[in-house]
Formats: C-alpha cells, structure tokens, sequence
C-alpha cells in the first residue's frame, strides 16, 4: 500500500478508531489522515471542497455515520444528513477529484424477510429510519461515483466504544438477570473483520467496483450473542431469552439479516473467521 494517500472520515466513531490503532499498530504503509466530525463536518460541502477538492487523496474510507437506530425515528433530519446527503457530497467530491471512495453501509437495508444469506443483488427493503437513509445514501453513490465500494457490514462490535458487546460486559456486573431478544439473527461482527476487508482492496488495487458484503460467519440471535459474552466475562448474570414483542422498541428491526459473503470471498481469495473465533480473540 505504498504511496497511497488514504482520508478516513468519522475518525473518532467505534470503526475509525479501530481502524487508525491497528493502521498505527501494525505500521500499515500508506499516506493516511484522519478526520474526527469534529475536524471535518462530511454534510457541508465546502468543509468538504476544502479537504479534497483539488488533493491527491487515493482513497476516501467513510466511517462517518449516524448510527443510533432508535433516535433515528425522532432525529430523521440528523440521519438523514449524515447518512444520505452527507454521502452524496463525498461522492459528489470523488468523482470531481477521481477518488475512490469506500464507503461502509448496513444489513439495516434489508427488511429482514428472507430465510437464507442475504446477497448484494437482493432489493434493499429497509423497515426503520435509519435504513432507509442508508439505503438512500448508497443509492446517491451508485448514481453519481464511478469508482466506489460499499461494504454492507451488521452488528458491528468491538472493545473500543459503545456496543453491545461493551454493554453486555457492563450489564453482567451489574445486574442479576438480563432479558435478550432470540428472534433476531443475524451475525455479530467484529471490527477487525470489516478492517481487513478494507486493506484487502487498498492492498489489491482492485478496480472491481461495486456492492460488497462483509462479516463474520455464522450465525447468531441477540441472546447467543449477550450468552456468549457473558460465559466469556466469567459473569453470574444469568440471560433469558425473550421475543421482540416483548421489548418493544422505537424502530423495527430485521428478523433475518445474514449476510452472503461470497462475492467478497471470491473477488479477494479471502476468508472470514467464524464470529465467535472473533469474539475471543476481543476477549
């Protein structure tokens, strides 16, 4: 990856700082900077033209989302700012600089009404807010950037940030009994995974554009997640499984967001390791 000039936005989000610690740690070659919200707001496009409009950036990796499905139903004009208009100011600003932009997205796309792994062909159907303005993002970029990768990713968790996974551990303290949701699947993700997606296309030069999914294998419920992870803490929290009925919340979610990883596999000669392989090694 040498000589490539690399921007990361939403720097400090749970995956952009995964991903600068382990860029740093691991002296991964390359020009990279990256850019806190703070540092760079991606909905105002003149903040944009000033960091990119004319440089010679690469790559562009887009960390930067609103990510709080819930708030999303109440907060439309914030998510919908970040994850649809901000995304077509960023493409709108590649293909004006001939940069490639990758770009993360969500199996929140989907309305969950498949029984089988999900593929980047399937028509997006998405049920909540927050999917609907990724969704509308990814279409912007599709219409107006030649040269873009989408990684739709899911349940995306690490030891940096607030997750469910550092939720869980923080709960298994404190509480006795947790009731987790068993009747939606799909599979817990660890950042790394998404990461070395990412340096596999740096790395390949790959001009093979397109939709990609990304993440770990196997499958889960919410409540083999949280069991998993409170086993791993050693907690005495005991965890009980409950329907979505039962824990009624602002935005719907999927029932079934597996995604099919094939495509990804077979363009990159790559595996993936199985989520609860990841989770370990989180541990």
């Amino acid at each position: 990856m040498k000589h490539k000039k690399i921007a990361v936005t939403g720097a400090n989000g749970q995956l952009g700082k995964n991903l600068k610690h382990r860029q740093q740690t691991e002296k991964i070659s390359g020009d990279w900077t990256y850019f806190s919200s703070a540092e760079l707001d991606i909905t105002k496009k003149d903040h944009l033209k000033k960091c990119f409009l004319n440089k010679t950036f690469d790559y562009i990796i887009n960390c930067a989302a609103y990510t709080k499905v819930d708030q999303a139903e109440t907060e439309k004009q914030e998510a919908e700012n970040v994850n649809s208009v901000a995304v077509k100011n960023l493409a709108e600003i590649c293909e004006k600089s001939n940069i490639t932009l990758i770009h993360i997205s969500t199996d929140f796309v989907f309305g969950g009404k498949s029984n089988k792994p999900i593929q980047e062909n399937q028509l997006p159907d998405p049920i909540n807010f927050y999917g609907k303005t990724k969704f509308a993002g990814e279409q912007h970029l599709q219409q107006i950037l030649s040269q873009y990768f989408i990684l739709r990713t899911g349940w995306l968790y690490s030891s940096i940030g607030h997750n469910f996974f550092s939720t869980m551990k923080r709960l298994g303290k404190e509480k006795e009994e947790l009731n987790v949701i068993y009747d939606q699947i799909g599979t817990p993700t660890h950042t790394s995974v998404l990461i070395q997606a990412i340096y596999e296309i740096l790395k390949s030069n790959s001009e093979a554009y397109g939709i990609y999914h990304v993440a770990n294998e196997g499958i889960a419920s919410w409540y083999d997640f949280a069991y998993e992870i409170l086993k791993r803490s050693k907690s005495p929290c005991k965890v009980n499984p409950i329907l979505s009925e039962e824990y009624p919340t602002p935005a719907k979610r999927p029932t079934f967001s597996v995604l099919d990883k094939s495509k990804f596999k077979q363009t990159f000669e790559v595996d993936f390791p199985h989520w609860r392989e990841s989770l370990a090694e989180c541990f």
